[in-house]
């Protein structure tokens, strides 16, 4: 390990995986062992991005299945 590596973390590297998730994700493997605080917030980024996507989508298909049956029970 090099130890003239900087390792800030920084909000921008958690930006970036948030907006790209498969950026995020790969720069979290790769500098997992190297930069583990800013692999952290890269992957941190990717994660919550993922998730607030699922999350977004089972509200979309709650909503439009409760639609659905409210056309139907017309």
């Amino acid at each position: 390990m090099d130890n003239n590596v900087q390792d800030n973390g920084g909000f921008l590297w958690g930006l970036l995986g948030f907006c790209i998730p498969v950026v995020g994700l790969v720069l979290f493997l790769i500098w997992k062992d190297q930069k583990p605080k800013t692999a952290k917030a890269a992957g941190i980024g990717a994660l919550v991005s993922v998730i607030i996507g699922v999350v977004f989508y089972v509200i979309t298909f709650v909503i439009l299945g409760a639609g659905a049956l409210a056309l139907g029970a017309m």
